[in-house]
């Protein structure tokens, strides 16, 4: 992998594990040779990750709505920023840039993007890992309702495994470099769905 699409927040929580997190990831990457695409943004989770990659001599690319720039919540010092006309845009500039996705703590945003990596990875639009960085339990609700899917029957066996999920960011890293492609809903006959 030489590129991971980081999705998280663009929020501040007042729990300092949160921002040291996302440091913490932004200058593994970095110091792995991984390069950063993520929201462009220079607060919250996006800004420390940008931040500390930037510091320990990584590569990050900004890809961020036109709106958000008009804000002044774009990061300046970036390797790149990439701006575009809205979110659509947004997220499939991460899967043409990145190799895989990461996602860390934060919110609806940060859901919309990993919701839209996972359903794009069962249609086919794209074979990459799809990463959860599960950090002190903040997804054990997503991946039990990932689960209860699949135990219902909205998710199909073969896709089950298209969420990897790790609570560091090591095992995270690990496991998305052994991801095997599923067989995506395209490549499916239709009485298999």
């Amino acid at each position: 992998m030489k590129r991971l699409a980081i999705y998280c927040g663009s929020a501040t929580p007042a729990d300092p594990f949160y921002l040291d997190l996302a440091r913490q990831v932004g200058d593994t990457l970095a110091r792995r040779g991984i390069g950063v695409v993520y929201g462009g943004g220079r607060l919250g989770l996006m800004g420390a990750i940008a931040d500390s990659a930037l510091a320990a001599g990584g590569e990050v690319i900004g890809v961020i709505p036109q709106a958000l720039v008009d804000a002044e919540v774009a990061h300046r010092g970036l390797t790149e920023l990439h701006v575009v006309t809205g979110m659509h845009q947004r997220k499939q500039a991460f899967t043409d840039l990145a190799d895989g996705f990461v996602t860390l703590p934060g919110g609806t945003g940060t859901m919309d993007e990993l919701w839209e990596a996972l359903s794009w990875a069962q249609l086919g639009y794209h074979a990459d890992p799809v990463g959860l960085l599960n950090a002190r339990g903040y997804y054990d609700d997503i991946v039990a309702f990932w689960h209860k899917m699949g135990d219902v029957g909205f998710l199909r066996a073969q896709h089950r495994e298209l969420l990897i999920v790790a609570d560091t960011l090591d095992a995270l890293l690990g496991r998305m470099a052994a991801h095997v492609p599923t067989q995506p809903i395209v490549r499916m006959a239709a009485s298999d769905l």
